[in-house]
């Protein structure tokens, strides 16, 4: 008796918590096929009628949506393949190899996440403004490199902890060199890992707002956070075409997560447990 009773607690409590989750998002998807008319009103309803698609056909008109879309893919796509690269010599470096100061060299990568992100604003921009890279979009890859590739290294740890030390052994006797032993041994070995650490790289960058919006000012250089802000005017809020935009803006993340989730989470848990 006493465990039922707590089995359907624990249901509850679960049942509560996807709600509270699920709700919103399932308003607001729902809230991207209706009429502006249908949104401001006092009492917002889940129901399916008077649902058109008149809100996404009007997205590009209303503002530059698809550039927008665009410069962020470009910038998530350039920022995680930097940041991947760069992570995963640096993590093989850090967990698979043996000199002096590489335990000093693990706690400096992890010491970037010690000072928030706003503090660095003013010292990035003013490094920016001095290399010619203010609205440009190559200096929000470069900002975005420098948060994701240390988190990154911390990520794979688990995995490159992981792997057996004759493996490399063996393929050293072989004659096998370091690069090749990370591209043919270490890496395959390690693919979970260098997915988690992607999907973390191309959400960051994707949805990255402070320093977009400080760096960026020519409007066909604009992210979709920060692009999204035309779609808010001072007297005035189309709320249709803004949840049709935000529900557009999020299906990339949700198809990176759907087909290769699991491996962030698989990453997580196995850099947590090293």
């Amino acid at each position: 008796m006493v465990y039922a009773v707590g089995r359907s607690l624990r249901y509850a409590v679960v049942l509560g918590v996807l709600a509270i989750v699920v709700v919103p998002f399932l308003w607001i998807f729902l809230a991207s096929f209706r009429p502006n008319s249908d949104l401001i009103t006092k009492t917002p309803s889940l129901g399916l009628d008077n649902l058109s698609l008149e809100n996404y056909q009007n997205l590009q008109q209303a503002a530059q949506y698809f550039t927008y879309l665009t410069n962020s893919a470009v910038v998530a796509l350039i920022s995680t393949i930097v940041s991947i690269t760069l992570a995963m010599f640096a993590a093989y470096s850090v967990y698979r190899t043996r000199y002096p100061g590489r335990r000093a060299l693990y706690l400096a990568l992890i010491i970037t996440y010690v000072f928030p992100g706003v503090v660095l604003l003013i010292p990035l921009y003013q490094l920016m403004g001095m290399l010619g890279l203010i609205d440009n979009l190559f200096s929000l890859v470069i900002v975005n490199v420098t948060f994701t590739a240390p988190f990154s290294v911390w990520l794979m740890r688990g995995f490159f902890g992981a792997i057996p030390a004759g493996i490399e052994e063996a393929a050293s006797v072989d004659g096998a060199s370091r690069i090749r032993t990370l591209f043919t041994i270490v890496l395959p070995l390690t693919a979970p890992g260098v997915a988690a650490a992607a999907i973390f790289s191309f959400v960051w960058s994707w949805t990255e707002y402070m320093f977009a919006s400080a760096f960026i000012v020519d409007e066909a250089n604009k992210t979709l956070p920060v692009g999204l802000g035309a779609f808010i005017a001072q007297y005035n809020i189309d709320w249709g075409i803004l949840t049709a935009a935000a529900v557009a803006t999020a299906v990339p993340v949700v198809v990176v997560f759907a087909f290769i989730g699991r491996y962030f989470i698989e990453g997580l848990t196995a850099g947590a447990e090293k």
